[in-house]
């Protein structure tokens, strides 16, 4: 078995940690795309290719060492321009020798999916796989068409009171190498085309369903690592852990589930809430408390409270700094994602900050702001609106 993995793309909607691949963020002391890897690799399926932008010279590096870990072969394809799934995954057509998986690179969860798929492939032969989940907004998604348990189509975004279906489609696919064919003989290439291409190959090839029994989270927006960090902290193989590199304050006290990372220094009285994710290099001064949180390395933090939050790399935070977590009327909590105003669907969520990025004393954000890359937050100012990447923000 073969797979593709998708990591290229621009992240544009997850804007501030967007100067690599999504997939780059970590989890548990691995990129997320290690565990995407991984879930293949526990299925049988180490002959991968990842797809990625020019731009990315990081996701090598930081996979350096996976083969070898995992007993994969990962070969590499440059999309050069963003021009959709269709056209990322025929960058493979001529690697691709036998039925394979299609993935996106943040399917950390994948492992008990990509097993089912393989128990419907093996025993039925289909020439195509797909996963589908019921959801009550069926006009936001690709939505199935089915007679009986085949799939004729894919309706995008249908009307309200027009979809064939409330089953979506998830970004798990498990296709026949001629499917390469059906995607050239499209009469037009473009963005969306690689649904074009599966309803092309569905008119003509026996298909099958996996349904799952509850939705699979994506990575669209930087706050749903939060719920991404929990499913991994919170699920049965994962015990809290903390690196005997990690030094320790006194005092400190822990609730749920947690993870801190090599080289964590966490000072006395800090009050650690789960589920946390700290990785490498991550400091805390005295008198901190830190709820619901996924921090990237390198980032210290002296006195004051992180609620719900996402923190990139490198950061630093003065005595005293506070984040808002939730609305005075307790309401669905909004963010500004490239100039639109989005629901979050979260009722608690602190803030989103970029790295390199530094508050100083007595800072503060309200709930969903999302703070740049590299940015200057000057001392006893509360963030109202997002900060663009590299300002020097002083009023």
């Amino acid at each position: 078995m073969q797979a593709i993995i998708l990591a290229a793309g621009e992240s544009s909607r997850f804007w501030p940690l967007n100067h690599g691949h999504k997939s780059q963020i970590k989890l548990l002391g691995r990129p997320l795309i290690f565990w995407t890897i991984k879930a293949l690799a526990e299925n049988g399926v180490k002959d991968i290719a990842l797809i990625i932008s020019p731009s990315n010279t990081t996701l090598k590096e930081d996979l350096k060492t996976v083969a070898g870990d995992l007993n994969v072969k990962l070969s590499y394809f440059v999309q050069e321009k963003p021009l959709g799934t269709g056209n990322a995954i025929s960058l493979a057509k001529n690697f691709i020798k036998e039925p394979f998986f299609v993935l996106w690179g943040a399917e950390v969860s994948a492992k008990e999916t990509i097993a089912e798929i393989l128990e419907k492939y093996r025993s039925e032969k289909p020439a195509t796989v797909l996963v589908g989940a019921q959801t009550n907004t069926p006009w936001d998604y690709g939505i199935l068409k089915l007679e009986g348990e085949r799939i004729i189509e894919i309706v995008e975004n249908p009307k309200s009171g027009q979809e064939p279906s409330n089953i979506k489609v998830v970004g798990t696919y498990f296709l026949s190498p001629d499917f390469f064919d059906a995607y050239q003989k499209l009469s037009k290439h473009h963005e969306a085309d690689f649904v074009d291409a599966l309803n092309l190959y569905l008119k003509d090839k026996p298909s099958e369903l996996v349904l799952l029994p509850k939705d699979t989270p994506s990575l669209k927006y930087p706050w749903n690592l939060l719920e991404i960090s929990k499913i991994m902290l919170e699920s049965e193989d994962f015990k809290n852990y903390i690196s005997p590199s990690a030094t320790i304050g006194a005092n400190m006290v822990i609730k749920g589930k947690v993870y801190i990372g090599p080289h964590c220094q966490i000072g006395d009285h800090n009050v650690l809430r789960g589920p946390l994710n700290l990785e490498s290099g991550v400091r805390t001064g005295a008198f901190f408390e830190i709820k619901n949180s996924v921090v990237q390395e390198g980032t210290h933090f002296h006195s004051g409270y992180v609620g719900d939050s996402v923190i990139g790399r490198n950061c630093r935070f003065g005595a005293g700094f506070i984040t808002a977590n939730r609305r005075l009327d307790r309401g669905s909590i909004k963010s500004v994602v490239k100039g639109k105003k989005t629901d979050t669907g979260l009722t608690y969520f602190g803030t989103v900050v970029g790295d390199n990025t530094s508050f100083g004393i007595q800072a503060s954000t309200m709930p969903g702001v999302l703070i740049g890359f590299d940015v200057n937050v000057w001392p006893g100012l509360v963030v109202f609106k997002n900060i663009k990447d590299s300002e020097n923000f002083k009023n």
